[in-house]
Formats: structure tokens, C-alpha cells, sequence
């Protein structure tokens, strides 16, 4: 049985009908009937067609109502908005609000494909969703009488995304001011910074608000993924249009762009201008590189297992194998990052950050020592001929443990599964 029950009564047309009121009462009736029980949430969803109406700042759907249909209305949340991305949406937040994922929708026929449709772009796969035609019968016949059209076509699917993009432009940003953190080592030739968690629109507790990452597993669709990167483009000058992340494996390989895009890839250097690359962080390092003599830039991922294969190096090696830059010129900045405070790992996992520095261990003898992954990726990277004044010191905000710092970052070691990301971005100006 259903989490959730969601009934769509945007596309019947009831107030022109002067009886509808019994068969609209046996339908509802029997949906409650039958879902009450397991149901935590059952809604109905009216839009500008089923006589919606401006009320102050609120938008109401008015139904004339019998006596016996609105007390059974009672029992429904009703949302009601002239904008079907608006309505979705804001089910979408009631939803998340009591932890569901498990949807029954309810819907005339001639109206599945585009609720689907719809449903695609602003949910993820952590729901389930399961369609029923909606039936209301007048006289014997259906009140609404069509038949289900059963394609979208790409001019459709792109005024639905219009729709969705408009609406989602709309909201306030949640959580504070939108916030970059920039080095001054890298020169004005780059756009550059590390975001923080504030001034985006995503609104689950542990993705909110400035989340940029949207993932199966994860209820932030990629519409609101985009909604906060275009926002964060137009704060730090760059195209959100022109924009590459990682596709992180964990590991060392690295993609030049202009090259074939390998399949997953922890790091990405390119000279074109204009185009903007991002690593991605939640605990793990975003790092950024830039030579501002060759005007060549890098990112990378860094996790405990990344800065172990050597993936910091391997994007320098890879900036001076293809661009011809130097070691002395290229300028490194970590982001913020878990610290040695918070992260752990198994003692047999440690000790290859021991044997690379004991300084990179804490109570190593402990059956779970705490590592510093970002000294270890600092070692790795002066080692391998990194300037040690070329490395980030200054903005303190670099600094700052991720898992301790709940109202600037994302975690994963604080928030589990379900945690927020956050980015390293660089681009050279066009």
C-alpha cells in the first residue's frame, strides 16, 4: 500500500457540471477507503483549470461543494496552484516533510503521460511511484472522456522544463546568502571558489540548501541541482551552460578535456576559455589548480583512497604533460575538507597514511585512528615538487573541518547517506 495518495482533479472540469458532487463523493470515498489505513498523506491537487482563484498571496481552489463532499474533503490536504511544476513541487516538499517515498497517483487519463512527464523532472528514483486512472462516473458516462496520450513530444518536455525552470527561479534562497570562498594565490585570470551550504533552494535538512550533486539515491532532482549552479554562475561570473564535474570513482584517473571523456574520472584540466570544471567535496577535497603563465587549470577529487593513489599529482602531471606548465607556477588550493578530528579509518587503512608521514595519524595504535587527509595530499603534492608557497594558507575558511562546521558544509561523516555536496570550481575568463 501507499505512503502517499496524490488525486489529480486538474483536469476535470466540475464546476461546470451542476451534479457532480455525488459521483466526485463515491470516487474520493472510495480512494479514502481503501488508503486511509496505510496512507500518511492524502492530497488532492487542483490547478487553474478546476476554477482556481487569486486570494491576497495565496492561491485556492474552490469547489462547490454538498455538505457530505466537503466534510469528506476534510480529509484530504488540498494544494492548489495556477502552475502544475508549482503544485508538484510543493507535494513534493510535504512528502519529504514526512519521509515517504511511496506514491499513488490517482490521475484522468488523458492527463498520466504529462503527470509523468512532470513527476521525472522534479523526483528521483528514491520514490516509487504507481499510476491508477482516475474514474468519475455522471450518468453512466465519465465526466472527463478522453483517452490517455501516451507520447511527449521533445517541444512538450522542453515547455515542461521551462515551466519547471521559471517556478524553481522563483523561490527565496534558503539558509542565508549564497557564499564562494576564493584564494587570493590564484590570479584574476580565473574564476574560482569553493561553495558552502547557503543560499540554494534545496530544502531537505541535509541537502539545504546549496546542494550540487543530484544522485538516485538522493530526493534533490536535477532540476533543483541546476536551479542552484545557475544561481552560483551568476554570482561568480562563469556559464553554468559551460560546466564539467568530476565523475568521481575514487581513484586517479584523470580526463583532459578535449580528449575522449573516460566512463569515471577524479580529476579534469583543460586550457579552453570559458568553460568552467568542479570538483566535487563532502568530507573529501576539492582541490583546485591554476598556472597562470601557461593559462592551464585543474580540479581534482581527493578522498582517503584518491590521495593515496596519487590523484593530486596525477592532475599536476597531467597540466604539464599537456599545457607544458611548470611545477614553480602551478598555485594548488585545497577546499574545506573532513579533518583529522572527525575522520577515522580501519588501523590497517591508516597505516598507509603513517607509513607515508606518522604525523598523518592520530592515536595510530587505536583500532580506528583518525587520518589527515589533508596533510597527506600536502606531503604528496611538495614531494612531487608542488612550491610549498604555492599552497593555500591564508583564507582560513579553506581550513575549516566540514563535519564540524554543520552551518557552513556538507558532510557525509556527520549527515550519513543522504548528505549534501559541495564544489571546487575553477575556469579561465573568456
Amino acid at each position: 500500500m501507499a505512503e502517499a495518495v496524490l488525486i489529480d482533479l486538474s483536469g476535470l472540469k466540475l464546476n461546470s457540471q451542476k451534479n457532480y458532487h455525488q459521483p466526485l463523493l463515491k470516487t474520493l470515498s472510495a480512494i479514502r477507503y481503501h488508503h486511509a489505513a496505510k496512507a500518511k498523506f492524502l492530497c488532492i491537487m487542483c490547478c487553474s483549470n478546476i476554477s482556481c482563484e487569486k486570494d491576497g498571496a495565496h492561491d485556492t481552489c474552490e469547489l462547490e461543494t454538498s455538505n457530505g463532499l466537503s466534510t469528506l474533503l476534510r480529509e484530504f490536504e488540498t494544494v492548489s496552484n495556477p502552475s502544475m511544476a508549482a503544485c508538484l513541487y510543493t507535494i513534493k516538499q510535504k512528502i519529504d516533510e514526512k519521509n515517504l517515498s511511496s506514491v499513488k497517483v490517482f490521475v484522468p487519463v488523458h492527463r498520466k503521460t504529462l503527470m509523468k512527464a512532470f513527476i521525472d523532472q522534479l523526483f528521483t528514483d528514491v520514490y516509487n511511484f504507481e499510476f491508477e486512472d482516475l474514474q468519475v462516473t455522471l450518468r453512466g458516462d465519465l465526466l472527463k472522456q478522453s483517452t490517455e496520450i501516451n507520447m511527449i513530444t521533445a517541444q512538450e518536455l522542453e515547455a515542461i522544463q521551462n515551466e519547471i525552470e521559471t517556478y524553481l527561479r522563483s523561490l527565496p534562497a534558503l539558509k542565508g546568502e549564497l557564499a564562494i570562498i576564493t584564494s587570493p594565490l590564484i590570479s584574476d585570470i580565473f574564476i574560482h571558489g569553493f561553495t558552502t551550504r547557503t543560499g540554494g533552494i534545496s530544502y531537505i535538512p541535509t541537502l539545504s540548501s546549496f546542494n550540487l550533486f543530484s544522485s538516485s539515491k538522493r530526493r534533490d532532482p536535477k532540476a533543483v541541482v541546476r536551479e542552484n549552479l545557475r544561481r552560483l554562475g551568476s554570482a561568480a561570473g562563469f556559464n553554468a551552460e559551460k560546466f564539467c564535474q568530476i565523475k568521481t570513482d575514487h581513484a586517479n584517473d584523470i580526463w583532459i578535456m578535449g580528449r575522449k571523456e573516460p566512463e569515471s574520472y577524479d580529476g579534469i584540466t583543460t586550457n579552453q576559455r570559458g568553460v568552467t570544471i568542479a570538483a566535487l567535496g563532502a568530507d573529501c577535497i576539492p582541490i583546485v589548480f591554476a598556472d597562470p603563465i601557461k593559462k592551464a587549470c585543474g580540479v581534482a577529487h581527493s578522498g582517503w583512497k584518491g590521495t593515496l593513489l596519487g590523484v593530486a599529482m596525477a592532475t599536476v602531471n597531467a597540466m604539464i604533460a599537456e599545457y607544458g606548465c611548470s611545477l614553480e607556477d602551478i598555485i594548488v588550493v585545497l577546499g574545506p575538507s573532513v579533518g583529522p578530528c572527525c575522520f577515522t579509518l580501519p588501523r590497517e587503512s591508516a597505516k598507509a597514511f603513517y607509513n607515508l608521514d606518522p604525523e598523518c595519524v592520530r592515536l595510530f595504535d587505536s583500532p580506528h585512528p583518525y587520518v589527515d587527509i589533508r596533510k597527506a595530499t600536502r606531503i604528496l603534492l611538495e614531494r612531487g615538487g608542488i612550491l610549498p608557497q604555492n599552497f593555500q594558507d591564508l583564507n582560513q575558511d579553506l581550513n575549516l573541518c566540514t563535519s564540524c562546521h554543520p552551518d557552513k558544509f556538507f558532510s557525509h561523516v556527520r549527515d550519513g547517506l543522504n548528505f549534501g555536496t559541495q564544489i571546487g570550481f575553477i575556469s579561465i575568463r573568456e
